[in-house]
């Protein structure tokens, strides 16, 4: 029989399976056997991972938008590819989630900032070279058929 002492004993020696039991404990409605002190946890750390992820996707379709613009004679099919790969992750987030749409808003400057740096990094062009302040529009970050000029 499980117990509420089994599955936080299962949290520490085996994630995988303490997220199955908590499903198959739900799906029975045996609730009185949840870890939820654990699983209250997990909740709000998927909230913050999805976030983070958001916001790392955003820096790196920043940076090749970056990449792309400033480096026209070095543009290749591998850079095309990571703008529409991180592109359609970021689309499918808000898709999935759009409250994360408010979360992409806030990050936006902040994940322009690093984009900066990172594509100054990969470049070897002066940081100075690339705008303080971020040129692209929100709809032309989004505009799976956009890649700057």
């Amino acid at each position: 029989m499980v117990t509420q002492m089994n599955t936080k004993n299962l949290y520490q020696q085996d994630r995988c399976l303490w997220a199955k039991t908590m499903a198959d404990l739900l799906k029975e409605r045996r609730l009185d056997q949840l870890d939820c002190q654990n699983l209250i946890k997990e909740i709000e750390d998927m909230g913050r991972s999805q976030k983070k992820s958001l916001k790392r996707n955003l820096e790196i379709l920043l940076m090749h938008l970056l990449k792309w613009k400033y480096q026209p004679h070095k543009q290749s099919n591998s850079w095309r590819l990571s703008i529409d790969e991180h592109r359609e992750r970021i689309l499918k987030q808000l898709k999935e989630s759009p409250s994360l749409k408010r979360h992409f808003d806030l990050v936006l400057d902040e994940a322009y900032g690093r984009a900066r740096k990172e594509a100054s990094i990969e470049t070897s062009i002066d940081i100075s070279r690339f705008p303080a302040l971020n040129p692209f529009l929100k709809e032309e970050i989004l505009d799976q058929e956009f890649l700057p000029k």
